[in-house]
């Protein structure tokens, strides 16, 4: 994420604090390391949550006015929580595995989210030249498929900066803290510089003359209608037969794709990563675009952002597949344009369910 470079060495030296403050609390050595920055929805973050997670509330006061959220794995939580209580390591699995978290845990984890509230109290006072205060809330827990999510739970919807901090504890196994804050909040905090309007570019001679026939034929054929397929025709990829576009490097790979491909009756055209997708988009009407890979990477992410900036105003569904993924890469692949991860190797019947959605195709 481009910008607020302020927000994020703030945030930078408070986890770090923090994760030190917390790890003395629990007799446990704790780091926390602030390792990714990205911009987010709150649809995109809890779209394809597997894991259930513990919300925290901090309300920003004083000349920052404003809410933000701590959101931890639900197992971290159990875990800190668990430690501070004495809890047998037994017993601290079983709650992990059952997503148990009881009153005792959630006054136990308020000990632990004071902490941290403090040491970004700390941090933003003396880094910001207005008066801040922040004051730890409340928290709630959500699971993907049990607890509702609402326009306001587990927070309300809107967009996000996603400030991602690494826990590591010796011994065990641990996940990850967001930093989650309202975009109109962090703009408070960190100020950022208007990006100027980008001129309009003078038409040519030949573009006017265009422009000119255009508006020529359009009067001599008196329809609206004709208009708008004019339109739609300049936008790559929505003339001709229905298609579905598979990007992949391995022909192997490719070849089994393009199999599971075949039920949906569309036109089927295959290409590489480094292809030229506009070349690609002109064989049809691209319904689905299809890209596998090893690793969610960047090389990856790029075709699936050429394709959203290409179609910007009319986007085509995406279905990302890999053998292995990240959960930063999971958001990036969501932020860039994907509508659906799958995890290779690819079953058939994952692959057509989510085609046939996408796709609006009729059920078997």
């Amino acid at each position: 994420m481009d910008g607020y470079v302020k927000l994020h060495e703030m945030l930078e030296t408070a986890l770090r604090q923090a994760g030190e403050e917390v790890g003395m609390l629990l007799g446990q050595g704790l780091t926390a390391t602030l390792t990714d920055s990205l911009t987010f929805s709150k649809a995109a973050y809890f779209g394809d949550l597997d894991d259930g997670v513990f919300v925290l509330d901090v309300d920003s006061r004083e000349e920052y006015l404003g809410q933000f959220y701590l959101v931890f794995n639900l197992r971290d939580a159990i875990l800190m929580s668990s430690l501070l209580l004495g809890i047998p390591a037994q017993r601290i699995k079983e709650k992990q595995r059952l997503s148990i978290i009881e009153p005792d845990d959630i006054d136990a984890f308020g000990e632990i989210g004071n902490m941290i509230n403090g040491a970004m109290n700390t941090t933003f006072q003396s880094s910001l030249a207005g008066k801040s205060h922040l004051k730890l809330q409340g928290s709630k827990k959500y699971v993907p498929e049990i607890d509702p999510l609402t326009d306001d739970d587990p927070l309300p919807n809107g967009d996000y900066l996603l400030f991602r901090s690494k826990l590591e504890m010796e011994g065990q196994e641990m996940h990850h803290l967001d930093v989650l804050i309202p975009v109109a909040l962090g703009n408070l905090f960190d100020p950022q510089p208007l990006q100027a309007e980008p001129e309009p570019e003078a038409p040519s001679e030949t573009g006017t003359a265009e422009a000119a026939d255009h508006d020529a034929g359009t009067e001599e054929a008196g329809l609206s209608g004709e208009t708008t397929a004019l339109k739609t025709g300049s936008v790559a990829g929505t003339t001709g037969e229905d298609t579905i576009a598979v990007f992949e490097n391995d022909d192997e790979e490719r070849s089994r794709m393009l199999e599971m491909l075949n039920f949906a009756g569309f036109k089927l055209v295959e290409s590489t990563l480094d292809a030229d997708i506009k070349e690609v988009f002109s064989k049809g009407n691209i319904r689905l675009v299809v890209i596998g890979s090893q690793d969610a990477d960047d090389r990856e992410l790029a075709v699936c952002i050429k394709i959203n900036a290409m179609r910007q105003d009319q986007p085509v569904p995406i279905i990302m597949c890999a053998q292995r993924w990240t959960r930063t890469a999971v958001l990036k692949a969501l932020k860039y344009g994907a509508r659906e991860i799958v995890i290779k190797p690819c079953d058939p019947d994952e692959v057509a369910g989510k085609v046939r959605r996408l796709c609006r195709l009729p059920a078997p």
